[in-house]
């Protein structure tokens, strides 16, 4: 089965407003907040660089 252009699949990134960003950045700090000391180190720094990014598109995205 084709995909159609604009489907989900697409390898294209999504596109999220102020708004969502602002959500999705909290829910990342409470995950990461909440994470136990045994979760992977691998993972902790994959979260903590997504949260780096948000914080830096929020703030350019405030100008």
């Amino acid at each position: 089965m084709r995909a159609f252009d604009g489907q989900f699949s697409d390898n294209k990134p999504i596109r999220r407003s102020m708004e969502e960003k602002r959500r999705l950045l909290a829910e990342l700090e409470q995950t990461l907040a909440g994470m136990k000391p045994h979760t992977s180190p691998t993972l902790r720094d994959s979260i903590k660089g997504r949260i780096l990014e948000l914080r830096a598109d929020i703030g350019a995205g405030k100008r």
